[in-house]
């Protein structure tokens, strides 16, 4: 079990199903063993382009929402990773499938990626960074510990092993640690010793559930139905 900080390990033992749920979902399962079909790997890259390019905006959001030069400065290094290097993966692979990013911005957004995307923008627009980092977590954290997962159980011959060793490498799994960091450091710095004596505790907890079962559902929206 990847470690990321207190307060991600409470949140995923609070709502452990839908965690798994979303962890161990059959597209997760089929990057494993490679067989996921490759018209929805394609689909699944387009629309978590479009996904990201709003999750950067979400990262953004967050350094406006900052207490702290600390807490800045790790939403602003955020922003760059996902810009300059996540969506690095996404470019490449669809341009060997004579898809250029051109193309890729202009994509046709699914409806549960716009159910998502907005939710999230929406938690850090009506809220503080915490309801915002409670949003933001699941995906971040989330694709961290697949790719560990994964890693670890990968088939010899899966054709995504190029996605796995990206969320399973050194850049990502740093980076998950250091958002742990930084959602562990802002619930102190805002609820105190005991957060889960706080009155605010029960509604962040339920936004990450909410994340986490959207996650599940962007997973699903690109199976073959």
């Amino acid at each position: 079990m990847v470690d990321y900080g207190k307060t991600f390990a409470l949140w995923r033992a609070e709502h452990s199903g839908a965690w798994r749920a979303y962890t161990h979902h059959r597209f997760v399962e089929g990057l494993k063993d490679g067989t996921l079909p490759r018209e929805a790997y394609l689909t699944y890259l387009v629309q978590d382009y479009i996904f990201l390019i709003h999750f950067s905006r979400a990262w953004a959001l967050a350094v406006t929402k900052a207490e702290t030069p600390e807490e800045m400065r790790l939403a602003a290094r955020t922003v760059t990773s996902l810009l300059d290097e996540e969506l690095g993966l996404h470019i490449q692979t669809c341009a060997a499938e004579g898809l250029s990013e051109a193309d890729l911005f202009a994509a046709r957004e699914h409806t549960h990626n716009i159910a998502y995307t907005r939710y999230v923008l929406d938690a850090g627009h009506s809220g503080d960074l915490l309801d915002l980092l409670a949003a933001l977590a699941p995906c971040v954290l989330g694709y961290g510990e697949i790719g560990a997962r994964l890693a670890r159980e990968k088939s010899a011959t899966t054709p995504y092993a190029d996605w796995i060793e990206t969320y399973a490498g050194d850049d990502t799994q740093t980076l998950c640690r250091d958002v742990g960091a930084l959602i562990d450091g802002a619930v102190a710095r805002r609820l105190g010793s005991d957060p889960q004596g706080s009155p605010r505790w029960a509604a962040l907890s339920a936004r990450f559930e909410t994340a986490t079962r959207l996650e599940a559902g962007f997973w699903a929206m690109n199976l073959p139905k």
